[in-house]
């Protein structure tokens, strides 16, 4: 299924020679009480979660919480072989598990599997998460990756089928890792529907996994014990898990390898220099998990500034007045100095890139070609009619000015390439206001909430996505039209830049039935082009995703194709 890199080594081994690493002042992180017993497992997530149904979230950091509690039916290592949690074997065509035609997958479940409240887990529960996830009601975020499914049939308490509407190579994309967890259905049986964001296990999930939460405090902490009904219970290390939110990503970084408050710290986007520096003391190590995640710049094709009859903004309605335009964005593309962001701020957890598809190595345009070119860019607005007319430092056409609001998260990388990013903008005539949003809004997945990366309201707005699984199918989706978010579908899906293109369309409904692998693998690598070639996405750095891990800590073991905490029942104490 395709080459992975894990890295684990010491940051400070990887960095260039002369590298000289330099302090950072920031805001203290939460840390845990250093008296805590030491079967208290403490992790920081300083971008905090704020629901526990990774099925309404639009942010790992979601997901990552709930994957500590909520399973799906099997996952995949590091070397993309899958591994089962609630399934008892790998379907294959051999064992009579994937229809030879393509057409459906039956999965054959564990015996005796309790919920953490007692219940009985059944293939009942799989057909219910399926018709949840698929209810346009829910609005759930993860039902592109679902759409390809015709019905989810429970045969017995512990065989589910899975039949698709048409043949389908990618079988293994439901119900597994990263989107595939499990829902009870006796605890959400009752909100199927528009109220489904109002069920009590949203923020008190029952899941099959390892620990059950005893406290949540949305966008603060999280408190778990092990679950009494879990299959291996007797086998987890710790009588308490505590995931703590705040801070930010150095203070994080900080706590887990310099003073040692925390066993694990997530995500640390923190410039290479500051993490060595922190590594040196001794308490911890960075492990570098390089898989498929591009931090991108998202293009708005539609205007943030014109709303329509009802009120809603970002609309399909009204085409941006020059992002729309391929021209400006191939000059936004020759401005954005990808390997002076890679090199000063990612380091060894960086490359420059302009794919949008990076991992596996199989799905990967060969096509690699871009530069920094601030005279070709200012030729090609100059060509495109956008120039100062008014001699006030803005280009302009037609009385509208080239003014963009930058949207991200907060984020000591993200700011820095923001500005490296607004420098050069405008030094070529565009007018950039810088715009930051607490992570734990910007990616809470709240329709109610403007500031979030459905709503997008702002021109350009960067941050970090990639395909969750070996298989990019549910990833490349994710620029169909029929992904477009908007109000109509309540922001839940997952196109944010609403851009669309009928040729890239085709492209992808094609892979959703090719069965060669060699011919779907160019499928993707065309689809990827195309992207690139119209300068829909700018993507500016294949990063890894970076934590931090204490050197009393064992058994983690990251894998791209899913979070984190995905093998947490195995971490326990180094001896």
């Amino acid at each position: 299924m395709g080459k992975v890199w894990l890295w684990a080594v010491p940051l400070c081994l990887l960095l260039a020679p002369g590298c000289r690493p330099t302090p950072t002042d920031t805001a203290s992180a939460p840390t845990a009480d250093s008296a805590a017993p030491d079967d208290t497992l403490r992790l920081l997530y300083w971008q905090a979660p704020t629901i526990l149904n990774p099925h309404f979230s639009s942010g790992f950091k979601d997901a990552e919480a709930s994957r500590i509690t909520l399973e799906p039916l099997a996952s995949f290592n590091s070397a993309g072989e899958m591994v089962l949690a609630l399934a008892a074997e790998e379907p294959t065509v051999e064992n009579g598990g994937v229809a030879a035609d393509g057409t459906s997958v039956t999965w054959k479940l564990k015996d005796g599997l309790l919920w953490s409240d007692g219940t009985p887990f059944t293939a009942e529960d799989v057909a219910f998460t399926y018709g949840f996830i698929a209810n346009p009601e829910v609005g759930t975020t993860s039902a592109g990756t679902y759409e390809v499914i015709a019905s989810v049939e429970a045969l017995d308490d512990t065989t589910v089928q899975v039949t698709f509407k048409e043949p389908n190579p990618a079988w293994y994309l439901v119900f597994t890792g990263t989107e595939g967890m499990i829902l009870p259905r006796h605890m959400f049986a009752d909100y199927n529907g528009a109220n489904g964001r109002e069920a009590p296990a949203n923020l008190m999930p029952v899941g099959t996994g390892p620990y059950r939460v005893t406290e949540f405090v949305p966008g603060d902490r999280v408190t778990y014990e092990p679950n009494p009904n879990y299959r291996d219970a007797e086998n987890l290390a710790f009588s308490q898990v505590d995931l703590k939110g705040g801070g930010d990503a150095a203070s994080a970084a900080r706590a887990v390898l310099q003073t040692g408050d925390v066993d694990y710290a997530y995500n640390l986007q923190v410039e290479a220099p500051v993490l060595e520096q922190l590594s040196s003391s001794g308490q911890g190590e960075i492990v570098a998990n390089f898989g498929s995640l591009v931090e991108r710049i998202i293009i708005n094709f539609t205007d943030p500034d014109q709303a329509t009859a009802d009120g809603e903004t970002s609309s399909v309605e009204f085409p941006h007045p020059f992002l729309s335009d391929p021209q400006v964005r191939q000059a936004l593309n020759l401005v954005i100095d990808r390997d002076t962001i890679a090199e000063q701020l990612y380091g060894p957890t960086g490359r420059a890139t302009t794919h949008f598809l990076v991992a596996p190595e199989n799905f990967k345009s060969p096509n690699e070609d871009y530069e920094f070119d601030p005279e070709a860019a200012a030729a090609l607005l100059d060509e495109a009619g956008w120039v100062d007319s008014n001699d006030n430092g803005t280009r302009d056409k037609g009385g509208v000015e080239m003014e963009l609001v930058f949207q991200t998260s907060v984020n000591p990388l993200r700011q820095k390439t923001q500005e490296i990013v607004k420098q050069t903008l405008e030094e070529l005539g565009i007018a950039v206001e810088l715009k930051v949003t607490d992570a734990s809004v910007y990616f809470s997945g709240d329709p109610a909430n403007t500031e979030t990366v459905e709503r997008f309201n702002a021109d350009i707005q960067m941050f970090t996505t990639g395909n969750t699984n070996p298989d990019p199918g549910a990833y490349m989706k994710t620029y169909t039209c029929d992904e477009i978010t908007q109000k109509s579908n309540n922001w839940s899906k997952q196109n944010y830049s609403r851009h669309c293109n009928p040729e890239y369309d085709a492209l992808w409904q094609q892979s959703t039935r090719e069965l060669n692998p060699a011919a779907r693998e160019q499928l993707f690598i065309q689809m990827n082009d195309l992207l690139i070639e119209a300068a829909a996405v700018l993507p500016i750095v294949h990063r890894a995703d970076v934590s931090g891990v204490s050197n009393r800590l064992s058994g983690v073991e990251l894998t791209p194709w899913d979070l984190t905490t995905w093998n947490i029942a195995d971490w326990g104490r180094s001896q």
